[in-house]
């Protein structure tokens, strides 16, 4: 069905008209009605047109690539991106911060869409501009585009570059106090890379700078928050502080169970850690108790065949075996529970899972 931009009278819509439409077109897509969103604002986008307001349309087609890529609709998307970025190119500039942006949503599709040639060949182009950017671009635009950047990458395992590019962006913000929130997700998320690559005291000691910058910015509370607790807790058991990881684990477990409920995944996730956690520390009875909980809530939410619920239901019986022999498995518990723990990745970007 053809969309119809005009006012009953036949006249073009007006610019109030017009900018209402991109309004409700970006209210849908927060509450999640893309096909909604995506009519009202290729209206507005075509209004715009009609109007003579070229640049305004290329912010609304990036908005427009983007339902399309969350619709899967990729060719679609790659058209929007694309006109955005021939009128972004010659009404800012080739070098201009906006032109890198939507060069990093293609680098996205493309990664999505497993054309990583491609992906990568966007994250260059995107990279070229935040090297040598146009007077006048913010630090923290370019540091958020690296952390983009660097996500995209990490998705690649190239975990290196991505943990340059994290490392080039927290020295932009250069520990900025109005920026603490900001600098402990980065810092998070660089612990996370250090974990992925064996580096566990790097990824404490970053984990653990990002969690003292939550405590003081009053994000204690936050869900975020209680991941980077796990994430170090898994840091500290790889390390051999089970006693420090006990400690960071049930603290997770307080804030998630807070935020997120008893019964959502990363909670599990965290009861799981803890089980393992108690069991090395020779607490048999609260490792049970807990890991009873945690296969009862798997088995009702991901059903018995479930590959999480046999692991758990394994380590349930050993560990109800070996209460029964009442003996003490602290070596044994220790490596099960750094052979099994399945590591979560840091969920907040400036812009990682369980």
């Amino acid at each position: 069905m053809a969309l119809d931009i005009h006012r009953d009278n036949g006249q073009p819509a007006s610019l109030e008209e017009t900018a209402d439409r991109r309004l409700m077109g970006l209210i849908c897509d927060t509450k999640g009605d893309h096909e909604a969103a995506l009519e009202h604002l290729l209206m507005a986008s075509m209004a715009m047109v009609s109007n003579g307001q070229e640049t305004e349309v290329a912010s609304v087609d990036c908005s427009i690539g983007d339902i399309y890529l969350s619709l899967g609709r990729y060719d679609e998307a790659v058209c929007a991106y694309q006109k955005a970025l021939t009128v972004f190119k010659t009404s800012k500039g080739e070098n201009h911060a906006t032109v890198a942006s939507v060069f990093l949503r293609l680098a996205d599709l493309y990664n999505k869409t497993g054309k990583l040639r491609e992906s990568k060949s966007y994250c260059e182009n995107a990279l070229k501009i935040y090297q040598k950017p146009i007077p006048g671009t913010s630090l923290e635009e370019i540091a958020t585009g690296l952390t983009d950047v660097s996500a995209i990458y990490e998705t690649m395992n190239e975990h290196d570059q991505a943990l340059k590019l994290l490392q080039k962006a927290l020295k932009m913000y250069n520990n900025s106090a109005g920026q603490q929130s900001t600098i402990a997700g980065i810092e998070a998320q660089i612990g996370v890379l250090h974990y992925i690559s064996g580096n566990y005291g790097e990824a404490y000691d970053s984990f653990k700078s990002a969690i003292t910058k939550l405590r003081t910015c009053g994000e204690k509370k936050s869900a975020f928050f209680g991941i980077a607790l796990n994430q170090m807790g898994l840091a500290c058991v790889q390390r051999y502080s089970i006693n420090e990881a006990a400690e960071l684990f049930e603290e997770a477990r307080t804030v998630l169970e807070q935020e997120y409920g008893p019964y959502h995944p990363d909670t599990l996730g965290v009861y799981s850690n803890l089980a393992g956690t108690y069991d090395a520390m020779g607490r048999l009875d609260e490792a049970i108790e807990i890991l009873e909980y945690v296969v009862g809530m798997r088995e009702e939410k991901l059903g018995t065949a479930n590959p999480d619920v046999d692991d758990e239901k394994r380590r349930l019986a050993e560990l109800l075996k070996e209460a029964g022999r009442g003996r003490s498995r602290k070596a044994m518990s220790l490596e099960n529970l750094l052979e099994t723990n399945n590591p979560y990745t840091v969920t907040k970007r400036t812009t990682v899972a369980a």
